[in-house]
């Protein structure tokens, strides 16, 4: 006679010990037990899922949904669990992100001249990359006047330490047109640059947007 699981010790039903010790510490058959719910008559849900999984999970994924309602009198509802759990792992396999993409100056300062060209007002934004250069997060972080738009040392550090960012990269436009610096651009850069310093963070470029042109402290020497 088979044992139900409400009868087992608390500690070996796969719900509680899922709860307790995480999903990890389960079984194949215990984890597709825990989502199957019940078992049949004359079997509880571990030893249905132990006969499912005869011949493991990649056998049972290549099943539909009438195949497996079909086997061992499961019915409707257990199989679309089943087929649903399988669709969301597919999914997930698919949009598995790869590696962050790699700053480019030039890539970056197209894209965002092209984004700018209708901002009335200056953008501050900063991309924050690890130690390989690696894209980690893209912020904007303050929407200024029309020739002002610079904001707290201490929020650009925030953000960067929040991201565990290695370095940074600070982007803004003129909506003037003209890529060229101001003295208020070069003294903000400057200050950033010592501020992030301090937190062992490089200030990697401030790249700042014209109509049809960019221009890049790092490449002008900032520091």
């Amino acid at each position: 006679m088979h044992e139900l699981i409400a009868d087992m010790p608390m500690d070996q039903r796969p719900r509680e010990r899922m709860l307790t010790h995480g999903a990890k510490s389960l079984s194949d058959a215990e984890l597709l037990a825990a989502l199957l719910g019940s078992g049949i008559p004359g079997k509880n849900a571990i030893e249905l899922a132990r006969d499912l999984l005869r011949e493991g999970f990649s056998a049972l994924a290549q099943c539909d949904a009438e195949q497996l309602s079909k086997r061992a009198g499961m019915g409707v509802a257990k199989a679309t669990r089943i087929i649903a759990a399988f669709e969301i792992a597919r999914r997930l396999a698919k949009d598995k992100p790869g590696d962050p993409p790699h700053f480019d100056v030039n890539a970056f300062s197209r894209g965002f001249i092209a984004r700018s060209r209708s901002m009335t007002q200056e953008h501050l934004g900063a991309l924050f990359l690890d130690s390989r250069s690696r894209v980690l997060r893209e912020r904007e972080i303050y929407v200024g006047t029309a020739t002002k738009a610079f904001v707290s040392t201490r929020e650009v550090m925030r953000y960067a330490l929040d991201a565990n960012a290695s370095g940074v990269v600070l982007y803004h436009n003129h909506p003037s047109g003209d890529p060229s610096p101001s003295e208020e651009d070069l003294r903000y850069t400057r200050k950033i640059d010592r501020s992030l310093r301090l937190v062992d963070i490089r200030l990697i470029d401030h790249i700042i947007a014209g109509a049809h042109g960019f221009t890049s402290l790092s490449a002008r020497g900032f520091k």
